[in-house]
């Protein structure tokens, strides 16, 4: 079975630092197609924040349409305890889901320490969600190549 001819591909963003995290969605698309996907097997799919992802990934994953998904997020440090419990909640959930439904889940989810609204850090991790989303398109591919071969 050819890779176009596969199940599809679900990405998943959440809306906090949209402009920001769009750029995984962007990232991960053109590298997607790049490695052999149709685009047209590839659904987006967006989120309040990051806390909402792993419940979208676990319901998305619970309909079998999807091969695997791909879940984008910046969780930001505010100077509060909070980000250090969602950034954990949301990875752990994330990882759950995968685990427990059997589908190939991959995180596109930043928690830096030292996020600043500034200029420089705004295009630092512009760039580096494009980066992170091709990465995850690079994953995503060898990762379904290898559970198929365990398949067969």
């Amino acid at each position: 079975m050819s890779v176009a001819e596969q199940q599809k591909i679900a990405l998943i963003q959440s809306m906090w630092h949209h402009d920001i995290v769009d750029q995984a969605r962007l990232g991960f698309t053109a590298e997607i197609v790049k490695l052999g996907h149709d685009e047209s097997r590839l659904d987006f799919f967006q989120v309040a924040g990051a806390f909402e992802l792993p419940l979208h990934v676990a319901r998305l994953a619970r309909t079998g349409r999807y091969e695997a998904i791909v879940a984008a997020g910046l969780i930001v440090n505010g100077g509060i305890y909070r980000h250090e419990f969602v950034s954990s909640a949301v990875i752990d959930g994330l990882m759950r889901a995968q685990l427990d439904l059997n589908v190939p889940v991959f995180s596109v989810v930043l928690t830096p320490h030292n996020f600043h609204d500034s200029v420089e850090h705004e295009q630092f991790f512009h760039d580096h969600f494009v980066k992170k989303g091709a990465e995850a398109a690079r994953a995503c591919t060898a990762t379904l190549e290898s559970l198929r071969n365990i398949e067969s």
